[in-house]
């Protein structure tokens, strides 16, 4: 088995039994999930690099495959930390009080990096946002702590 030690691998265990089912593992087109549900920010190339696909039922990952695949994962070197999107929403505080344009938040997702469609902004800001201010603004600080704490998963 990879370099994985042993509470990560009941971890990833419990990720299979949630998204997978017994005995065929997980849909490839759900890796990029897995590895997230595992507290990892693999790119959506990477996710592709490793096996995942774009259409659902082209193929299953079994768990003997998935820890090799979670291993390499977990040593990338291009994974943004909590420190490192704090850093990049700075660039939009204006007032340098922690808040943001609730609208510069929403461009940047639909329009910078791997694109978000509306529907997945929607859903991200239903399930992480505080309500905006009168001005517009919102604290991007809980954003981030709630975007990373709780994976949201796009159907």
């Amino acid at each position: 088995m990879a370099d994985v030690p042993k509470r990560e691998v009941e971890n990833v265990e419990f990720v299979f039994e949630v998204m997978g089912s017994p005995g065929e593992g997980i849909d490839a087109f759900d890796l990029g999930d897995a590895l997230r549900a595992l507290n990892l920010n693999p790119t959506l190339a990477l996710i592709e690099k490793m096996g995942g696909t774009k259409k659902r039922n082209e193929k299953k990952i079994k768990m003997d495959e998935f820890l090799p695949i979670y291993s390499q994962v977990k040593k990338e070197k291009e994974q943004g930390c909590y420190e490192d999107f704090i850093e990049c929403l700075k660039l939009y505080d204006k007032e340098e009080n922690g808040s943001m344009l609730l609208a510069e938040l929403q461009h940047a997702l639909l329009a910078l990096g791997e694109c978000l469609d509306d529907e997945q902004v929607e859903n991200l800001f239903a399930d992480c946002m505080d309500p905006e201010d009168d001005e517009g603004m919102i604290p991007y600080s809980q954003f981030i702590q709630r975007l990373m704490s709780d994976p949201i998963v796009f159907d």
